[in-house]
């Protein structure tokens, strides 16, 4: 079980963030080979990627045919959030989350697909609870995540129809330890506060940790999951289960 991934080369977007350094450690972990990418390459990043351009995602793409010659799996974990209602965000900040969430998730399975689908592969993308139920405060990441939910299920159904079969399933992390939820709740102004009621509403009564998520990303890549495709996995800790 640990060599799910043996010979399995996936890329993954977002590797200097929390969930996105998990994926990577798991992927590697696993016994594939971790391909990271964030916007300034580093130890661990091994591609400069801006998801939002498309000229990037072209050459990273065109890097890796070249170093390799395929791609196994995507994992789509760059991401940003922003707090605002309707009324207090503005478009500049609905424009820029909109752009990273969603744009750059549709540019990673659009470019990417041309080489998964040489020998069939897998695509993971990062969505939220937020892409599921609403929050008053969360307007543009709350659209920019539902639109990450049935942006998966438009390419699972597109990727079961090529041979090989690529397919693609999104992932609902609720809120989880690390640097995007302490920016969250910085914005609300009561960060110990706002904590303190996000852990009540939690049924599990904790936070989730990036390797939680980590540990669901390497069973969709893997080939235990080669009857899931088009799929959400809620990993809440059972917030929306009520």
């Amino acid at each position: 079980m640990t060599q799910r991934l043996t010979d399995k080369i996936v890329l993954i977007t977002g590797a200097a963030g929390a969930i996105g350094q998990a994926v990577a450690d798991a992927v590697t972990a696993a016994g594939g080979t971790a391909i990271g990418s964030d916007l300034v390459a580093r130890d661990g990043v091994r591609h400069a990627l801006d998801v939002a351009s498309e000229q990037d995602w072209l050459r990273v793409v065109g890097e890796i045919g070249m170093a390799h010659g395929r791609l196994d799996g995507l994992v789509n974990a760059a991401g940003l959030a922003a707090v605002g209602n309707i009324e207090d965000t503005d478009f500049a900040t609905w424009r820029r989350i909109l752009s990273v969430n969603l744009d750059g998730t549709f540019l990673g399975c659009k470019h990417a697909f041309a080489l998964l689908k040489q020998q069939g592969g897998a695509i993971v993308n990062l969505s939220s609870v937020a892409g599921l139920v609403g929050g008053h405060n969360l307007t543009a990441y709350n659209a920019s995540k539902g639109g990450v939910r049935l942006l998966t299920k438009s390419v699972a159904l597109h990727g079961a129809r090529v041979t090989p079969q690529v397919r693609c399933n999104s992932v609902h992390p609720a809120f989880l330890e690390g640097p995007m939820v302490e920016t969250i709740l910085g914005q609300t102004g009561f960060p110990d506060g706002a904590r303190a009621r996000i852990t009540r509403d939690i049924p599990l009564g904790r936070l989730g940790t990036p390797a939680e998520v980590a540990d669901m990303c390497v069973y969709l890549l893997s080939d235990e999951s080669r009857f899931v495709t088009g799929a959400e996995f809620v990993i809440d800790g059972g917030l929306t289960a009520r």
